[in-house]
């Protein structure tokens, strides 16, 4: 039997935390076949990113292409794409061939505050790519960068979510993780209606590739059919769990535990 095929379009996490790195891994204990198109190799640990070096545009859509034309793509997540020439590409090349519904996961600036995509790259991803997204998923800090918008409660995530929206993504997913509170909110709109999705806060500071995991564990459930709001809730549980499973890697910041559904059989 054939599993499942899933995309990410993003950079590499040389630490191996975040990333297409995080992505493939969660790929895999989601139970999709992942693929990657690699759009730029990060110099990063777990204390941060120190260097960033973008593969040429066409070299990006160019993988793309080929996995889409012959293995085929039933769901496809980005991640970072680095600069604007990268994102007009992807945009280009999603549009000519069948990547299935799209997660974009709009990545400016790691954990660390690193920035991870240029300035000129914003207007290219909400002009150029967003309309082609089933569902986009920014968290806090990302809103911020996208529409200037400092939301630090429910409905200022909530008119984030409308702001974004007009952009033209099916679904917003505006992640809460950054407010505080003994629960984490996170605010799903198409347009029309609201969805507030809590899940209990986790005390971890463990939590490198949060965003990463979210996107692909959706991106995985819409590859095995899930509808939209299936698919998202899905992604919700599986990054809680992988909180609970984070682990200390490194000086820094540690990564979440992917392959928390796999514990129970290690031994």
């Amino acid at each position: 039997m054939t599993p499942p095929r899933a995309l990410t379009i993003a950079g590499s996490d040389s630490g191996g935390g975040a990333g297409l790195q995080a992505d493939l891994k969660t790929f895999l204990t989601c139970g999709v076949h992942g693929m990657s198109a690699v759009t730029a190799v990060t110099v990063q640990n777990s204390l941060g990113v120190s260097g960033v070096y973008p593969l040429p545009a066409h070299a990006v859509a160019e993988q793309v292409r080929a996995v889409a034309e012959d293995i085929g793509v039933d769901a496809t997540k980005t991640g970072m794409l680095a600069d604007a020439d990268i994102v007009c590409a992807v945009a280009d090349v999603v549009g000519e061939v069948t990547i299935g519904p799209l997660v974009v996961d709009p990545v400016c600036a790691s954990q660390h505050g690193d920035q991870l995509l240029a300035d000129e790259a914003l207007d290219a991803l909400k002009t150029r790519l967003f309309p082609l997204a089933l569902l986009i998923t920014p968290n806090l800090p990302e809103v911020r960068v996208l529409t200037g918008q400092v939301a630090t409660d429910l409905d200022g995530m909530v008119e984030a979510a409308r702001r974004l929206h007009d952009y033209g993504p099916q679904w917003v997913l505006v992640k809460g993780g950054h407010l505080d509170g003994p629960s984490s909110f996170d605010v799903l709109y198409d347009g029309a209606d609201v969805i507030e999705l809590e899940r209990p806060r986790i005390a971890s500071r463990h939590t490198h590739g949060t965003g990463d995991t979210l996107a692909a564990a959706t991106a995985a459930a819409l590859a095995r059919g899930a509808d939209l709001l299936t698919a998202v809730q899905a992604g919700k549980e599986f990054v809680t769990a992988a909180i609970e499973d984070s682990f200390a890697l490194g000086k820094g910041l540690g990564p979440v535990g992917h392959f928390w559904r796999l514990a129970g059989e290690s031994g």
